[in-house]
C-alpha cells in the first residue's frame, strides 16, 4: 500500500516510517519540520508541507494518490497547550480538518489516527478502558477528543473509516540505533532520568511525592515506540478487511510503574547513582494512568514485544 505518514519526521512518526517500509509499504512522509528532523526520515519520499496549507496538501494527494493515511502531526506538550491553546487548536484540529477534507476529495478513505490517553482526563477507575468517560483537562487532550468526534461525523457522512489509537506513555527507541528520541525540550520521563544517570544533568526532579499511590509518586503505563508502530500496521490491516467498523483502541502494557520505580530501574540497569530532588506536584498530573488494552489484544492480536519496563529502558541505555 502507499501510505501518507503525517508527522513522519517526529519521534513516533519516524519509527512508523521505518516499520511501514520494512513491512513492504510505499511511504511518503509529510512534515513541516517544526519539531521533526529531516534526517529521521530514513525511507520513502519526503514532502515539506504544513497541514494548514490546504492547497499544497491537496496537490500532494493528487501527486501520490495514497491508499491510506497515518496521522502523527500534532503538537503534544501538555504544559504548552495550557499557555498557547490557539497553537494547539489551529494545528491539531484545523490542520486535521484540512487533512480529512483532502482525503475525502481524493477518495482516500482509510485513516489511522494517533490519539492519546489524555482524552480521558482524571481517571474515574483503573485500569482505563475505551468506554471510560472522556473529560480532558488540557487543550492538548481536548484537541485530540475533538478530532475523534470529527472522525465519527466524517465516517457517517463520507464513509471515511478510521482506527484511533489512544496510547499512554510512549518510550524507548529503535533497537537498531538508527533512530533516537530528540525532543527539544525533552519532556519524557525516562530520557530525563537517563540524562541524570549519564551526568548530562546534575540531578533529576520528581514533581510530586504526595500522590495517592504506593510511594507518593505518579504511576504511568509505558509502551515502546516500536510496539506503537506495529499496532498502527495492525490497525491498517484491520481497516483493509471488508465491512470493518471504525473504532478506537487503547495502547499500553497494562502495567503501571511509579516515578520512583522507574528511577530505581534506571539506576540498576546503568549502575549509576545520581541526585534526585523532590518538588511540588504539577497541576493537571493524574496520580495513576494505566491502560486496559484487552480490546487491542483481542481484535488486533496486538502483543507488545517490549513487554517490560526493563526491555524499554534497555533500548535507551544501549544507544
Amino acid at each position: 500500500m502507499k501510505i501518507f505518514i503525517i508527522g513522519g519526521a517526529g519521534y513516533i512518526g519516524s519509527h512508523m516510517v521505518k516499520t511501514a517500509y520494512l513491512a513492504g509499504h510505499s511511504v511518503v512522509t509529510i512534515d513541516n519540520l517544526s519539531t521533526g528532523h529531516r534526517d529521521s526520515v530514513l525511507h520513502g519520499n519526503f514532502e515539506n508541507c504544513d497541514l494548514l496549507n490546504s492547497k499544497k496538501l491537496g496537490s500532494l494527494f493528487k501527486k501520490y494518490k495514497p491508499d491510506a493515511v497515518m496521522h502523527f502531526g500534532a503538537f503534544s506538550l501538555v504544559g504548552e497547550s495550557m499557555t498557547e491553546p490557539k497553537k494547539y487548536y489551529q494545528n491539531n484540529v484545523l490542520g486535521t480538518l484540512n487533512l480529512l477534507s483532502a482525503m475525502i476529495e481524493n477518495n482516500c478513505l482509510k485513516l489511522v489516527f494517533s490519539s492519546s490517553a489524555s482524552v480521558y482526563g482524571d481517571p474515574e477507575y483503573i485500569p482505563i478502558d475505551e468506554n471510560h468517560p472522556k473529560k480532558p483537562i488540557n487543550p492538548y487532550g481536548k484537541s485530540k477528543l475533538m478530532v475523534e468526534e470529527i472522525l465519527k461525523d466524517f465516517d457517517a457522512a463520507y464513509g471515511l473509516k478510521f482506527v484511533s489509537f489512544r496510547y499512554f506513555n510512549a518510550a524507548g527507541h529503535d533497537p537498531g540505533g538508527e533512530l533516537t528520541e530528540r525532543h527539544s525540550p525533552e519532556t519524557h520521563l525516562i530520557p530525563n532520568i537517563l540524562k541524570a544517570a549519564r551526568g548530562q544533568n546534575k540531578s533529576f526532579s520528581i514533581f510530586g511525592v504526595e500522590h495517592d499511590t504506593k510511594d507518593g509518586t505518579c504511576i504511568r503505563d509505558y509502551i515502546h515506540v516500536n510496539d506503537i508502530a506495529d499496532a498502527h500496521l495492525l490497525g491498517l490491516n484491520y481497516l483493509n478487511k471488508e465491512k470493518q467498523q471504525s473504532t478506537v483502541f487503547n495502547l499500553g502494557n497494562g502495567k503501571g510503574f511509579s516515578v520512583k520505580e522507574v528511577i530505581d530501574k534506571v539506576k540498576n540497569i546503568t549502575k549509576k547513582n545520581f541526585k534526585v530532588i523532590e518538588k511540588d506536584k504539577r497541576e493537571g498530573d493524574p496520580a495513576i494512568l494505566v491502560a486496559d488494552d484487552k480490546k487491542a489484544r483481542k481484535l488486533l492480536k496486538f502483543k507488545p514485544k517490549f513487554n517490560s519496563l526493563d526491555k524499554i529502558i534497555a533500548t535507551l541505555v544501549n544507544e
